[in-house]
């Protein structure tokens, strides 16, 4: 089983847009597929229900050891991909983690899902905190979405700095540029440059596109609402990078 997260600092900068399209392209090419929901704000749960999402349950059974995490696991309207809704109480999440104590929480419970699920997509919330640091330990791969701006630039910063202070392998974070304006300079220059700009960057660019927008009112992932627009194809590409990574 392999384990990839979407994560910033910051939000609003399409996180919930990509683990969402990524988990729909994974789950389309037969590979099983769970996202969770990590985020108590809900968007990936709500891209991923065509009526009113089932509702979460909470995370104390989980954390005290008295639910195990298959109970939480719940179906979506696509084969091969499963989700894990959000719930408010994950809004005491970390304090939650702090005081349960061992720093492996996270990998535990997900271990316990590896004989019928094929990949794991976390989808963060942009915090730095217990949870991110046992997110960065647990999965193969962090993706870190930035716009290209200083501003974003900085929030990478300190996302890596988090992981160095933790110990935590470089490696395993990969920064992407994510809603690109390219009617901007700033948008251009960063992007075009990204070797330079953001080390480490992945080679898929999503741009700042209506049709992401709309995911929100038609509750779709891309590929089935506009899959010849240039969103759609950059996903596809940041599929195919996450993919050829992990081997899948």
């Amino acid at each position: 089983m392999q384990i990839i997260a979407f994560h910033n600092v910051k939000g609003g900068v399409g996180k919930t847009s990509a683990a969402v399209n990524v988990a729909y392209l994974a789950s389309q090419a037969g590979i099983s597929t769970l996202l969770w929901d990590l985020d108590p704000q809900g968007a990936a749960t709500w891209f991923l229900s065509e009526d009113t999402p089932q509702p979460g349950r909470k995370l104390a059974p989980l954390i005290k050891g008295k639910s195990p995490v298959g109970d939480y696991v719940r179906s979506t309207p696509y084969p091969k991909l499963e989700l894990i809704p959000a719930h408010q109480s994950a809004r005491n999440f970390d304090i939650k983690l702090s005081q349960a104590g061992s720093g492996r929480e996270l990998k535990q419970w997900l271990k316990s899902l590896s004989e019928e699920t094929a990949l794991v997509i976390l989808d963060c919330p942009p915090s730095l905190s217990e949870l991110a640091e046992q997110v960065m330990e647990t999965a193969n791969a962090v993706y870190v979405p930035i716009i290209p701006t200083k501003l974003s630039l900085n929030s990478w910063e300190q996302i890596d700095g988090f992981a160095k202070d933790h110990k935590i392998k470089a490696k395993r974070l990969r920064p992407f540029f994510s809603m690109v304006d390219r009617r901007k300079t700033l948008h251009r220059e960063l992007a075009d440059n990204r070797a330079k700009t953001l080390p480490r960057a992945l080679n898929a660019v999503i741009p700042n596109a209506s049709a992401i927008e709309r995911m929100g009112e038609e509750r779709k992932p891309l590929e089935l609402m506009a899959r010849r627009s240039k969103a759609a194809q950059a996903y596809r590409e940041l599929w195919q990078e996450i993919r050829d990574k992990l081997k899948l």
